[in-house]
C-alpha cells in the first residue's frame, strides 16, 4: 500500500496516522511494523514518534517477513561482555542493522549467529535485535548490544540521561585554531534531502566536545565528545564549523590528498555503568587503519 500525506494530516504522528487507515491494526501492532522497517516515509525507515510533512511518501508492506534476512557466520570482534551485554568493534563498511535493500552482512546478522534470536533485545523490531545504538555504515568502533529486554532498556536509558561517555577520533579538513571547544548548534533533517541532516533553527539542541590532539598544514586530529547523539551529529557540526571529516562524501567538500573508504571517523572510547550494578566500565580501542594509514600520510609530508 502507498499513501502520499495530505495539508490535513501533516503535523501528525505517522503511527496515529496509520491506525486511522488501517483500522485491521492495532497502534502497537503498527508501531512493530514501523520499527521492523515493514513501513518507510520517502523510502526511509522513521521512528513511531516521527511527525508527518505533506508531501511524505507512505510505503506499507504489512506482512512480518517484509525483511527476511538469516544469521551469518561473520568475524566479530567481542570486546567486552557479560550476561546482560556485549561491546562490539564495528569495522568500517558494515551496516549496524539489515534494511530493505541490504539484508546480508550487517552486524545483526554476525550477532544472530553468535547469541541466537533468543540472546539478544527485540525492543526496535526484529531486524534490529540487540541494537540500542547506531553507527553510521563507513565508521568503525564501539557499539553497545543488549541481550535482553531489561538491560536494553537499561543501556537505553542510561543514553537518554547521558549517563555514560562516548568519545571519537577524527581526522578532518583544515586547522582548527583553539586547543579544545563545544560546537552547540541545533541539528534537524533537511527537507529537500531527507537522508541528510544539518544545522537548523528549528533543530534538536546538540552538542559535540572538540580537543585537538595533533595538527597538521591542512589538517587536524581530534577527539570528540558526544555529549548529545543526534543523526550524524559529528559529521554535521563539524562541517558547519567548516572543519569536515577527512574523506567525508556527503558532509565534506573538495577532494583530499589520500583515499579512504569513506569518513576518518571511528568511536574509540566508552564508559559506561555495568547495567544493574555499580561497576564502571572503561573501554578504549587503538586508531583503526583508516586514522593510521592518514596519519602516516600527514606525518611524513
Amino acid at each position: 500500500m502507498k499513501l502520499v500525506v495530505d495539508e490535513f494530516s501533516e503535523g501528525t504522528r505517522i503511527d496515529l496516522f496509520l491506525a486511522g487507515v488501517m483500522p485491521d491494526f492495532s497502534r502497537s501492532k503498527i508501531q512493530t511494523f514501523i520499527k521492523s522497517g515493514n513501513i518507510l516515509v520517502n523510502n526511509l525507515e522513521v521512528k513511531p514518534s516521527y511527525i508527518l510533512k505533506t508531501g511524505d511518501a507512505l510505503i506499507c508492506d504489512t506482512k512480518d517477513s517484509i525483511i527476511k534476512f538469516e544469521p551469518e557466520n561473520i568475524p566479530l570482534d567481542v570486546v567486552w561482555e557479560d550476561e546482560n551485554m556485549a561491546v562490539v568493534n564495528k569495522p568500517s563498511g558494515m551496516l549496524t542493522h539489515p534494511t530493505v535493500n541490504e539484508k546480508s552482512g550487517t552486524l545483526v546478522n554476525a550477532l544472530l549467529y553468535k547469541y541466537g534470536n533468543n540472546n539478544l533485545s527485540d525492543i526496535n523490531g526484529e531486524f534490529r535485535r540487540g541494537i540500542v545504538h547506531r553507527l553510521d555504515r563507513n565508521t568503525s568502533g564501539l557499539i553497545m548490544i543488549a541481550k535482553n529486554n531489561n538491560a536494553h532498556e537499561y543501556l537505553a536509558g542510561a543514553i537518554k540521561e547521558r549517563r555514560f561517555s562516548k568519545k571519537y577520533l577524527a581526522i578532518v579538513k583544515g586547522v582548527i585554531e583553539k586547543d579544545s571547544f563545544t560546537i552547540d548548534l541545533p541539528i534537524g533533517r533537511n527537507p529537500s534531502q531527507p537522508h541528510k541532516m544539518g544545522v537548523y533553527e528549528n533543530g534538536k539542541e546538540s552538542r559535540t566536545g572538540v580537543k585537538v590532539l595533533e595538527r597538521f598544514s591542512d589538517a587536524t586530529f581530534v577527539e570528540l565528545d558526544l555529549i548529545t547523539g543526534r543523526t550524524h551529529q559529528i559529521r554535521v557540526h563539524l562541517s558547519a564549523i567548516s572543519h569536515p571529516v577527512y574523506n567525508d562524501t556527503l558532509y565534506g567538500f573538495g577532494k583530499m590528498k589520500i583515499k579512504t573508504d569513506e569518513q576518518v571517523l571511528q568511536a574509540y572510547k566508552l564508559e559506561f555503568i555495568r547495567p544493574f550494578s555499580n561497576e564502571i566500565v572503561s573501554l578504549e580501542i587503538p586508531p583503526d587503519e583508516k586514522i593510521r594509514k592518514v596519519l602516516d600520510f600527514l606525518r611524513t609530508k
